[in-house]
C-alpha cells in the first residue's frame, strides 16, 4: 500500500515517527517548506532535512502539487499545517475516489478575518474526510462538534525522543550549564521557560507574575529563547536571557531547573496546539506550570496538582501564586516531577504510529 503524508518540515521531533509509518504502513512524506512563523529558522533547511531523512521523504515544488498525490497513492494524509497544499491534497483525492485523512492540531479556529473566511473549508475537511487524526482529547472534542461520524476521529500522541531527553545528566552537565550562563549555584531554584519570545507566548505575563511573586530575591527565571520581546526580559529583577540553546543541549537545562513555565496565552490568530517543551521537561522530572491555553495541559498530559500546575491564561496573580508554592515546596516539586515524568513516559511513537494505523484502517473501510 502507498500512502502520501503532506507537511511543511521535517522537525526532528518527527522524524522517528515519519520513520515507523514508513516501515509499517508504506507511508512516504512530501514536503512544501514555507516561511511557517512557528518553525525555528534553524529548522527550516528542507534540503537538507530531505537529504538526511532515513524514510522515503520528497520535495514538493509548488504547495498545489499536493493534487496529484492521490493519482499515484491508496491514501492522502496532510496536516493543518498544509495552508495550500492542505485543500489541494484534499480535492485531488476527492477527485480520485482515494482516501483522504486530515492531522488536525486546532482546537478553536483563528478568529482573523483571513481565517474566518477559510472556516467553511475547515468545516468541510472535517465533515468529509474519511477519517481524523488528532493532537489529542482536546482537539477530538473540538472536531467532534462539526464531524458527523466521530467514531473515526483518532487520537496520536504529541511526543519527543526519550532517549534525548529523558536521559540521565550528572551533576558535572548541570555544574557547567549553570557556571557557563553565570547562572546562580545549585542551591537557588532555578524557574526555566523555553520557547519564542512573542506575545502569544505570554512573555509579558510571566514577566509581571515573576515580580508579582518576589521570587527574584530567591531564584532565577532563565528565559531561553529569541524573539521581537527579547529586550524587554533583561530589564526584570532575578531574570537571566540566555538566547537560543541548541536541542541537544536542552536535557541539561531542564535537569538544571526546578520548574519550566509555559504561560501561552489565547489570541485571535494562536491556541497553542500542544506544547512539546513540556513533554521534554517532564522526561527530566521538572513540574510544569502551564496555562489552560496550554494544548498538553487541556489535552490531559499536564494535570492540575498531580503531573503539574495548571492556571488561567493571562491570570498573572494565579501563576505568581503558582510559582511560589513550587518554588517553597521541595517535596511537591518532587512528587509532581516524579509522576510528570511517568505520564510523559506514556507519550510513545509506537502509541502514535498505533493511532494512524487505526485511523488508515478506518478510512479505508
Amino acid at each position: 500500500m502507498a500512502i502520501a503524508l503532506v507537511t511543511n518540515y521535517l522537525p526532528p521531533y518527527r522524524l522517528p515517527l515519519y520513520e515507523l509509518l514508513a516501515q509499517r504502513y508504506g507511508v512516504e512524506v512530501h514536503c512544501f517548506g514555507g516561511d511557517a512563523d512557528y518553525v525555528p529558522r534553524a529548522l527550516r533547511d528542507l534540503d537538507r532535512q530531505l537529504e538526511d531523512a532515513r524514510f522515503p521523504a520528497h520535495k514538493l515544488r509548488k504547495q498545489r502539487d499536493a493534487a496529484k498525490l492521490a493519482a499515484g497513492n491508496d491514501l492522502v494524509i496532510a496536516s493543518t499545517a498544509g495552508r495550500v497544499a492542505l485543500p489541494a491534497a484534499f480535492r485531488g483525492a476527492r477527485r480520485a475516489d482515494t482516501p483522504f485523512i486530515l492531522w488536525a492540531s486546532l482546537w478553536r479556529h483563528p478568529r482573523t478575518l483571513a481565517h474566518r473566511a477559510s472556516f467553511p473549508l475547515m468545516l468541510r475537511l472535517y465533515r468529509n474526510s474519511n477519517a481524523i487524526l488528532t493532537y489529542g482529547p482536546h482537539v477530538s472534542r473540538y472536531v467532534a462538534r462539526y464531524r458527523r461520524d466521530d467514531g473515526k476521529i483518532f487520537e496520536a500522541a504529541q511526543v519527543v525522543e526519550p532517549e534525548i531527553f529523558g536521559r540521565a545528566v550528572d551533576t558535572d552537565e548541570i555544574e557547567r550549564f549553570r557556571t557557563g550562563l553565570g547562572l546562580p549555584d545549585q542551591n537557588q531554584p532555578i524557574v526555566l521557560f523555553v520557547g519564542r519570545l512573542v506575545s502569544e507566548k505570554g512573555i509579558d505575563v510571566l514577566l509581571r507574575a515573576w515580580e508579582r511573586s518576589g521570587a527574584g530575591s530567591a531564584a532565577t527565571l532563565c528565559v531561553v529563547g529569541d524573539g521581537p520581546l527579547a529586550d524587554r526580559v533583561s530589564k526584570v529583577r532575578g531574570v537571566r536571557a540566555v538566547g537560543r540553546i541548541d536541542r541537544e543541549n536542552l536535557p541539561v537545562a531542564y535537569a538544571a531547573s526546578d520548574v519550566l513555565v509555559v504561560p501561552s496565552l489565547r489570541t485571535r490568530h494562536f491556541l497553542e496546539p500542544w506544547g512539546l517543551v513540556c513533554n521534554e521537561a517532564m522526561l527530566q522530572e521538572v513540574p510544569v506550570i502551564a496555562s489552560n491555553a496550554v494544548g498538553a495541559a487541556a489535552g490531559g498530559l499536564v494535570r492540575e496538582g498531580e503531573t503539574g500546575r495548571v492556571v488561567a491564561a493571562g491570570n498573572e496573580s494565579a501563576l505568581a501564586t503558582a510559582l511560589a508554592d513550587l518554588l517553597e515546596n521541595a517535596a511537591l516539586r518532587e512528587r509532581i516531577g516524579a509522576e510528570a515524568r511517568r505520564e510523559a513516559l506514556q507519550y510513545t511513537y509506537e502509541r502514535a504510529a498505533d493511532a494512524f494505523g487505526a485511523a488508515i484502517a478506518a478510512a479505508r473501510s
